[in-house]
C-alpha cells in the first residue's frame, strides 16, 4: 500500500462517528472511493481501530500521533513500533491538536523514518512549515488553526499561507510534499489546492462529520484527479 501523489489524507479524529465499528465504514468507503476513482487516499484512525482497520482495507493507514519512547517501560505511550506492528505505515506528526516541542518533531521523524514509516508533520504557518522542512519529513501540512473545523478552508480564507508555505518548503527541501488542510469541505478546497501548487489535502470533519461522506470523497477524488 504505497503513497501516492496528490494524497488525500483523512484524520479520524476522536468523532464518535468515526470511532470503532463507524472507523471500519468510513476506511471501506474511502477505500471503495479510491479504487473507483484512482485516487490515493489514506486514513487516520486513533490508535485502538488501527489494528481494526488496516486487517480489513487496502489503502494506506496513518496514525494520529506517535511518541519518541523506544520499546521499554513507557505506559501510556505510543511508540512507532507498536502502530506499525498493528498495519499503520504512516504517522501524523504535531497536529495543532498535539502539538510537539521542536526538538522533540525532530525526533518523532527520524524515529520513524529509522523504521520505515511514512511521516506528515503539520504546521500552522508558512514560517513553520519551512522550520519543519529542515528534518525533512515525507510531507508538511499547512493548517492554521483558527480554520481547523471551521468550515470555511485555507484555500478560500487564507490563500497566501498555501503558496507562500509551498515556497518556504521547498527553497528549504524540494522531496518534502506540502499539503492543505484546515476546513477542506468541498471539491473547489481540493482544487484551489492544487493549483496553489500543494500535492494533496489533509481532511477531518467535511468528510468524517458529513450527511453522505462517500458523496464527499468523490467529490475530492474528482477535484484531485484533475
Amino acid at each position: 500500500m504505497g503513497i501516492q501523489y496528490p494524497l488525500i489524507i483523512i484524520n479520524f479524529k476522536t468523532y464518535s462517528e468515526s470511532t470503532g465499528a463507524n472507523a471500519l465504514l468510513i476506511a471501506r468507503c474511502a477505500e471503495r472511493v479510491s479504487k473507483e476513482y484512482g485516487a490515493c487516499i489514506a486514513v487516520a484512525p486513533q490508535p485502538a481501530d488501527i489494528l481494526r482497520v488496516a486487517s480489513v482495507v487496502e489503502i494506506p493507514v496513518f496514525a494520529q500521533h506517535v511518541d519518541t519512547e523506544k520499546p521499554g517501560p513507557h505506559t501510556g505511550y505510543i511508540t512507532p513500533e507498536s502502530v506499525k506492528e498493528a498495519g499503520a505505515c504512516g504517522t501524523l506528526i504535531n497536529h495543532s491538536e498535539h502539538r510537539l516541542r521542536i526538538d522533540l518533531i525532530e525526533e518523532s521523524i527520524n524515529r520513524c523514518r529509522s523504521l520505515g514509516i511514512i511521516t506528515c508533520a503539520c504546521a500552522n504557518s508558512s514560517l513553520v512549515g519551512k522550520s519543519l522542512a529542515a528534518f525533512e519529513p515525507d510531507m508538511i501540512a499547512v493548517e492554521p488553526p483558527e480554520l481547523i473545523g471551521g468550515g470555511v478552508s485555507v484555500s478560500k480564507a487564507k490563500p497566501g499561507i498555501i503558496s507562500e508555505s509551498v515556497s518556504a518548503i521547498r527553497s528549504v527541501s524540494i522531496a518534502v510534499r506540502p499539503l492543505c488542510g484546515a476546513g477542506i469541505t468541498d471539491g473547489e478546497d481540493v482544487s484551489a489546492s492544487m493549483k496553489l501548487g500543494a500535492e494533496g489535502v489533509l481532511v477531518a470533519s467535511g468528510v468524517v462529520k458529513a450527511k453522505d461522506p462517500g458523496a464527499v470523497l468523490v467529490e475530492f477524488a474528482k477535484a484531485i484527479r484533475q
